[in-house]
């Protein structure tokens, strides 16, 4: 059976304060059911702030981003066995953002999946498309490409990896895919990863996940989670959306 896995991605938001209040009702009202996951992907500076908050709860946390290089002259960057040493078990690669705003392509995601790997940690890794993609028809094809970069350069350890299909259009701007659009792209990306010998792989579904979308998105039979946002901030809607 296919675990299910919610996400939080604080993305650059946070504050010592709010941190420790969020992270408080996380640790202390979270109660994992079968094979039911909650981690948060805080920002790197609170990552020691998520260690110790978290590490007597059933409640996981990880990084959102892992250089492709294990050390060296990468001022600013975050290797995978740094990220280790505070506890974390997953990390996100290739999140649109990165892409957008770092030029990230694919073949930086897929090293940086491998870098994680590389060190027990989880990469959740992202695809998907921007509006115009979607209105050319192009959504199958691009989704596809970014997935056989990853499978590609992960050759079998695909299956250690999480996949998040974010379409770019839905990401912070309040529209959601709709179930069944979502659902029609995790179709695709679950048919490839299975032609890959990865299709027990989880597929998340991120872009303005709600308390009030969680529960319909999580209905289809090839959404196995969500990779939340803005919603992750809060810790009622966030539950709402674990639960769901």
């Amino acid at each position: 059976m296919r675990e299910k896995l919610v996400v939080g991605n604080w993305k650059m938001n946070g504050g010592l304060a709010t941190n420790a209040e969020l992270l408080a009702r996380l640790a202390s009202e979270w109660t994992p059911g079968d094979a039911r996951k909650l981690v948060v992907c805080v920002p790197a500076p609170y990552l020691a702030q998520a260690q110790a908050a978290l590490s007597a709860s059933a409640v996981m946390w990880g990084v959102q981003d892992v250089s492709e290089h294990a050390a060296g002259a990468y001022t600013g960057e975050i290797a995978a066995g740094m990220a280790v040493e505070f506890g974390c078990r997953y990390a996100i690669v290739g999140h649109s953002e990165r892409r957008r705003l770092h030029g990230e392509t694919d073949g930086v995601v897929g090293a940086k999946a491998l870098a994680a790997l590389g060190r027990g940690l989880t990469p959740i890794a992202c695809v998907g498309e921007t509006l115009d993609e979607r209105e050319r028809g192009a959504t199958d094809a691009v989704v596809t490409r970014q997935l056989d970069a990853l499978i590609e350069a992960l050759g079998a350890r695909m299956r250690g990896c999480v996949v998040a299909y974010e379409p770019v259009w839905a990401i912070g701007t309040g529209r959601t895919a709709s179930p069944e659009q979502a659902q029609a792209v995790h179709a695709v990306l679950r048919s490839r990863l299975a032609g890959a010998g990865a299709g027990d792989v989880g597929l998340l579904y991120g872009g303005s996940v709600k308390g009030s979308n969680a529960a319909a998105l999580f209905a289809m039979s090839d959404i196995d989670g969500a990779l939340v946002g803005g919603a992750s901030l809060d810790a009622d809607e966030f539950l709402t959306i674990a639960r769901a």
